[in-house]
């Protein structure tokens, strides 16, 4: 991604820029983020029935990330994030999505039970969005909650594509009835820019819980990166970023989260890194979370630090109790320090954000379980086992699922088969020591064993799998058409991650 040489006066009135975080509204309450049909371009075609709920743009357009530092980048409607979309479970929405770039594009809508055609990802079938045209998609928004809307292409060794881009927004389908127990709701969308390549480096795994490793798998995979390196291949490659944003804007170059001793404010978190695991802390406070990927917990629960992979969704209620101005940001003091974190600021009080780190602790989906729960027998079972080949395409790493990657120049039929109606379970062993976020299209699963142990109740689109880890998840085959399953890092389904269900 670009800087831009010219001054930033020049820049921004030869460009017409508007910053894209000052477009997504923090607080949220009541917009409708997209374009509506109404102010635009979005009228009905011959055959179409009225106008479009929203109209979405995919355009090139500069981004402020700090006043000293503009990149350019792919967006929706020249933002990042894209428009907060809000719709009606049960009711039927209409987007029209113009693409203006010189490359087809694929619009991905993020957990939600939609048919495969307007699912948004090739390997499902979902036409493309061509290049310089448009395509008009109609769905019915379901279920209520936290979802989000991004693209859907392989990016490859190109860094200006896929995720690596700025197309990524958040959605909200409102419930047919909120229960509303806070005063107001914030949307964060967390996300870096500027990547390059690198090779190899460890990822933090000292966070996940339960943590055991299976030995065997550990075997495996350390002997097999033994052997590449022993071979002389180098470590694979990885991606690295050179700014960290909050709804687009660096650490102390946004609008500050304002907030009144005794509020109590809804976090809608969002991880729209195309790599990345994040974290996040306020010092002074706690995260009672309440959903996870959109979906009600079980059991709500109060935690000090939160943890998300690549697009994964928290909401957590933050009841403001510590006056003061802090620094709500990651973990990582370098990936802080090069802006991922956002200024809350309590009234009548002024100054610089602070930060504290927060004591020691480890993320565990189970807390968010009923104690005791335990999912549901399921009527077939899929054994899953992920393994990387180091380096092995053109120096990157890799990934196969049972022994097959997934190929890049062709759809390749299906690998499972399912009945409608009926209760299935992946079983997944990483022979990795990569954690995995895990995603399943157009369906929710339900978490059914986490390294080992068991739990319930939990309903999630993405998963992190651990490292030399094992997890289990269910779903119920009840929305038939072909389903993509992938890893959600961009670098992992790119380069084989992927693996494909339908119906029988």
């Amino acid at each position: 991604m670009t800087k831009f040489a010219e001054s930033r006066r020049d820049f921004l009135k030869t460009a017409g820029f508007t910053a894209g975080a000052g477009l997504l509204s923090l607080s949220g309450c009541s917009e409708r983020g997209g374009t509506p049909a109404e102010h635009g371009e979005s009228t009905s075609a011959p055959g179409e029935a009225g106008p479009a709920d929203y109209t979405l743009r995919v355009k090139t357009s500069p981004v402020e990330l700090a006043p000293d530092r503009i990149v350019s980048v792919t967006t929706y409607n020249g933002q990042f994030p894209g428009p907060l979309l809000r719709f009606k479970e049960g009711q039927q929405a209409t987007i029209d999505v113009f693409n203006d770039t010189d490359t087809p594009e694929q619009l991905h809508w993020h957990g939600q039970a939609i048919p495969a055609d307007v699912d948004g990802a090739a390997e499902e079938r979902s036409p493309f969005i061509p290049a310089h045209g448009r395509r008009r998609i109609v769905f019915t928004p379901k279920p209520a909650g936290f979802r989000f809307y991004h693209t859907h292409v392989r990016a490859g060794s190109n860094l200006f594509a896929g995720m690596y881009s700025g197309q990524a927004g958040p959605v909200y389908i409102e419930p047919k009835h909120e229960p509303g127990n806070y005063d107001r709701e914030v949307f964060l969308v967390l996300k870096e820019f500027e990547p390059t390549l690198s090779r190899g480096g460890d990822m933090a795994m000292d966070f996940l819980s339960p943590a055991a490793r299976v030995k065997p798998l550990e075997d495996e995979g350390e002997s097999a990166m033994k052997a590449s390196l022993a071979s002389g291949m180098p470590h694979g490659y990885e991606v690295g970023y050179g700014s960290f944003t909050i709804n687009g804007r660096m650490l102390g170059h946004g609008e500050p989260i304002r907030v009144k001793e005794g509020e109590r404010v809804l976090l809608h978190i969002l991880n729209g890194s195309a790599t990345e695991i994040r974290s996040l802390a306020l010092p002074g406070h706690a995260f009672r979370v309440v959903a996870l990927d959109g979906n009600p917990v079980p059991n709500p629960s109060q935690v000090p630090v939160l943890w998300l992979g690549t697009g994964e969704r928290i909401s957590a209620i933050v009841e403001m109790t510590h006056p003061g101005v802090w620094i709500l940001g990651d973990l990582a003091d370098d990936d802080r320090k090069h802006g991922m974190g956002i200024v809350v600021e309590y009234a009548g009080r002024t100054g610089k954000g602070q930060w504290a780190a927060p004591p020691r602790f480890r993320w565990s989906y189970g807390s968010f379980a009923k104690p005791g729960a335990t999912a549901a027998a399921p009527d077939e079972t899929f054994e899953m086992i992920i393994r990387k080949n180091n380096a092995a395409d053109e120096g990157f790493n890799q990934w196969t699922i049972n022994g097959a990657a997934f190929p890049n120049t062709e759809m390749p039929p299906a690998s499972h088969h399912l009945k409608q109606g009926k209760r299935y379970r992946i079983r997944m062993r990483n022979a990795s020591d990569d954690i995995h976020p895990i995603h399943l299209h157009r369906h929710s699963f339900e978490l059914a064993s986490l390294a080992g142990t068991p739990t319930g109740g939990i309903l999630k689109d993405v998963l992190m799998l651990g490292g030399y880890q094992e997890a289990e998840v269910d779903f119920v085959a009840d929305n038939p058409g072909l389903t993509l399953f992938h890893c959600h890092q961009q670098l992992h389904m790119d380069y084989g991650f992927m693996t494909l269900f339908d119906y029988v």
